[in-house]
């Protein structure tokens, strides 16, 4: 490979260092082509897969600051530089290394920080983001709709309450009305009573009046 070439290959692994959130070194010995574009494919749109010099490598992360891979790069590498979701993408790596045991997952890094092949297996076992999400969602649309209710049951407790108290109104205006008329057959009554007693010092009067002229005669 020329120097300006090898410059430019340093340069773009320098970028695909820098751009990605995390990085997977592995070894491909034996894949085929075929094989290898359905590795490709498994890694999803977040990843990229690139076969690399391990030299070059070395030069490219050293500039992009990123250590640990050194001690990786030994024989036919390939690395799959993450962009989107880690996990996803080592879930895709795992998955196809389960059916394909010539791809060996060696190791990596994750934010800057190195990982060793059992941290990235342990990193595919962890649920994806979008799993998380719609997790998160789930459990929020249950707890609105909990505060909902909850803000609910006192307005139909109020309901319920206003409609027993309009229930009881009805039925105690009947009674209210019948007790009105049974009140004046006591005042009739009370009326001939009175006119008696108005009566009663009259008739006094009228037989002391005939007693006193005998007296006086």
């Amino acid at each position: 490979m020329a120097k300006a070439d090898k410059a430019t290959a340093v340069a773009e692994l320098t970028e695909h260092f820098r751009d990605s959130s995390a990085a997977v070194l592995t070894e491909y010995r034996g894949l085929t082509v075929a094989q290898m574009k359905e590795l490709r494919r498994s890694l999803g749109e977040g990843a990229t897969y690139a076969v690399v010099k391990n030299t070059l490598t070395r030069i490219a992360a050293r500039e992009a600051g990123v250590t640990g891979l050194d001690d990786l790069l030994a024989g036919p590498s390939a690395i799959a530089f993450v962009k989107g979701d880690p996990v996803d993408a080592a879930k895709g790596l795992r998955d196809f290394a389960r059916t394909h045991p010539l791809l060996v997952i060696k190791g990596g890094v994750l934010e800057g920080k190195p990982l060793s092949a059992a941290d990235i297996t342990k990193l595919a076992d962890l649920e994806s983001r979008e799993v998380l999400l719609s997790k998160a969602a789930g459990a929020m649309n249950a707890t609105l709709a909990k505060a909902a209710a909850l803000f609910q049951a006192p307005l139909s407790q109020a309901a319920r309450l206003a409609e027993a108290l309009r229930a009881q109104r009805a039925e105690g205006a009947p009674a209210e009305e019948a007790a009105a008329p049974a009140d004046a057959p006591e005042a009739a009554d009370a009326a001939p009573a009175a006119d008696a007693a108005e009566a009663a010092p009259a008739a006094d009067v009228a037989e002391a009046a005939p007693a006193a002229e005998a007296t006086e005669a």
